[in-house]
């Protein structure tokens, strides 16, 4: 059997081509996505993310060094702390890069972090470290206010 030009090929043909990477048809062209322009309250949400995102991962370098420099009770324990501090940043961090973008799956682990925040904040402040946990807590209030803001929410609702 021969084929024609323009005839398509057999249909175990073009199963087999797509299984095995042959030659596939061209895609059809998709529609372009309409970026529409964050509100300031969005941008600045993006903003205070990103600086949490960037205290993290310094903190999460100080605790990687005190680990190494010093001897600490359980090595896999402080690990696993520099660890979960690590992806808090990598979280926040991708998260600020979406709430720029106002994509919508960014609110609900913005908003998770925050509330992890405000404890460790609250805890800190009361366990005599207040100027660690003051400005944590003024940063995660900021950040949940702005994302309650009306434009905020409406920005996600329209999307």
């Amino acid at each position: 059997m021969t084929e024609q030009s323009g005839a398509r090929p057999p249909r175990d043909r073009r199963r087999a081509e797509r299984l095995l990477g042959g030659a596939a048809e061209p895609a059809p062209p998709r529609p372009g996505r309409q970026h529409q322009a964050a509100p300031p309250a969005v941008r600045r949400a993006a903003l205070v993310a990103g600086v949490e995102a960037a205290a993290l991962a310094a903190v999460s370098l100080w605790l990687l060094v005190l680990t190494i420099t010093s001897t600490p009770d359980d090595v896999g324990r402080a690990l696993a702390e520099v660890v979960l501090v690590g992806l808090g940043a990598a979280l926040l961090g991708t998260a600020a890069a979406g709430l720029a973008r106002v994509a919508q799956w960014t609110r609900a682990p913005v908003v998770t972090m925050q509330l992890f925040l405000g404890l460790f904040g609250f805890y800190s402040a009361s366990a005599g470290a207040p100027l660690v946990g003051v400005p944590v807590l003024a940063l995660a209030a900021t950040e949940l206010y702005l994302l309650a803001t009306p434009e905020a929410r409406l920005a996600f609702l329209e999307r």
